[in-house]
């Protein structure tokens, strides 16, 4: 049996902007229940109004293949919505196609199959309503997956956007995101109208463009703009979260395992010339720092070279604290999960069998490993427990924001604990601190990557 649905106010204000608008972006922060709001609206649609009868949800595959189905069985309102979940192998998703439902489900590397799959059959897709959670990922003008989706997005009478960060790192990330709402009509036909609009170029000694700055009264100039086709809200302003506890636990190598890391970082560093840092290859060398801040770094035969264990060390004691209780833990890259797989022989990953996230809720799963990317969208996690560890972190902040969203959300009954292991004097610091906001502005990354070439000795 499922719950009685009593919406909050704004929840209501949100399930109204579908209804009443063909085309709308909820831009909701986490926890404020934006897959509901959407299935309770779509429920309306079929049933009340007869105004469609088929949706696609375009989501992240874990997403796609557990949250919205949930949502679906959790409330009295929803559960006789029938879901096809088109996943899998493609006679899989083929069979998914021809089940009679109410609401599609396709993850997102997979539109570019369902387009052809219809135009090799000479149909239209069969679909009068398109939903994409976590529109903030389609954010890339250029990327396959934006173009593909701006394609078909003209096909669908309704349109929903769902994320919680429309632009996680600059507000040069919402036009894409806008114009699949409206097609272009209130930011511009191109990403470089909107620029030319709304931004100043920033040149370097060499003439070309290293970054964009927001114009005076720009943001304030988009936000009107965009007023009447979507709806921004922050949790903070609707729901009392739980207390959240950020805290840092410093590691130091000894230094013999200092000596190698500096050796490391240099070798990595002079990969790049100095001169040539820019946004895209200041992210790569990024992820090598950080790499090695882990305590492990691939080589050129994609072997792990071993630095050193202190952050596997500093897990074990917060694991010994906990007492029994339940951990989530991000690692970034797969030799840090590997390793602690082999140190922590409980514990588990989210794709370790298709149940895990149900014996998390349970409480019987005590170590449990995610990457951000695959954990950062759509999952909750609340139940199962209230300490968050950082082993690696990301640069994204989106990814971050997701991530710790799992535990810190509506439902948590728990102060939630958030651990960050960073290894001294290490790029880490310098990431953390423009995660928690400490430094702020589209160009960190390319400030903390120079300086941390500066401090390694090797800049001209």
């Amino acid at each position: 049996m499922g719950i009685e649905f009593q919406p909050h106010d704004y929840q209501r204000y949100a399930i109204n902007q579908i209804l009443n608008n063909k085309k709308y972006a909820l831009f909701l922060d986490m926890g404020l229940g934006k897959t509901i709001s959407t299935l309770t609206a779509v429920e309306q649609l079929i049933y009340d109004y007869a105004e469609i009868s088929k949706v696609l949800v375009i989501a992240p595959l874990r997403v796609a293949r557990d949250t919205w189905s949930q949502e679906v069985k959790k409330w009295d309102h929803t559960k006789h919505l029938k879901i096809s979940k088109v996943l899998g192998k493609e006679k899989d998703r083929r069979q998914a196609l021809l089940t009679d439902a109410d609401i599609y489900i396709i993850n997102r590397d997979n539109v570019v199959w369902l387009i052809n799959y219809y135009r090799e059959r000479g149909r239209k897709p069969p679909f009068d309503m398109l939903v994409v959670d976590e529109l903030s990922s389609f954010k890339d003008p250029s990327s396959k997956r934006f173009k593909h989706l701006k394609k078909i997005s003209p096909l669908f009478d309704r349109f929903v956007g769902l994320t919680g960060t429309p632009a996680p790192n600059s507000l040069l990330d919402l036009w894409s995101q806008i114009y699949l709402v409206d097609r272009g009509e209130r930011l511009g036909q191109t990403q470089q109208y909107y620029k030319m609009r709304y931004f100043y170029p920033i040149h370097t000694g060499a003439g070309f463009i290293e970054k964009y700055t927001l114009r005076p009264e720009a943001e304030k100039h988009i936000y009107e703009q965009i007023d009447d086709i979507c709806v921004s809200m922050k949790s903070r302003d609707y729901i009392e979260l739980p207390d959240r506890i950020d805290n840092t636990i410093t590691v130091k190598m000894t230094k013999k395992e200092r000596a190698f890391y500096e050796d490391l970082q240099k070798e990595k560093i002079l990969e790049f010339e100095e001169g040539d840092i820019i946004a895209d290859n200041a992210g790569a060398l990024t992820q090598k720092l950080l790499q090695l801040s882990n305590g492990a770094s691939y080589n050129e035969d994609r072997g792990v070279q071993l630095i050193h264990d202190k952050k596997l060390e500093a897990l074990e004691e917060i694991v010994q604290e906990a007492q029994g209780q339940s951990i989530l833990v991000f690692y970034s890259f797969q030799h840090d999960r590997d390793r602690i797989k082999k140190k922590f022989k409980e514990a588990m990953t989210l794709d370790e069998h298709e149940d895990v996230m149900k014996d998390w809720n349970a409480g019987e799963v005590p170590l449990l490993l995610a990457h951000p990317a695959s954990a950062g969208h759509g999952l909750n996690l609340q139940q199962g427990g209230h300490i968050i560890v950082w082993f690696g972190l990301p640069w994204s902040l989106e990814l971050y924001q997701q991530a710790n969203a799992r535990l810190h959300r509506q439902g948590q009954e728990e102060v939630v604990f958030i651990h960050h292991i960073l290894s001294e004097n290490t790029i880490d610091q310098k990431v953390l601190r423009v995660l928690q906001g400490k430094e702020k502005g589209q160009d960190a990354l390319m400030d903390a990557v120079k300086a941390q070439i500066e401090e390694a000795g090797v800049a001209e």
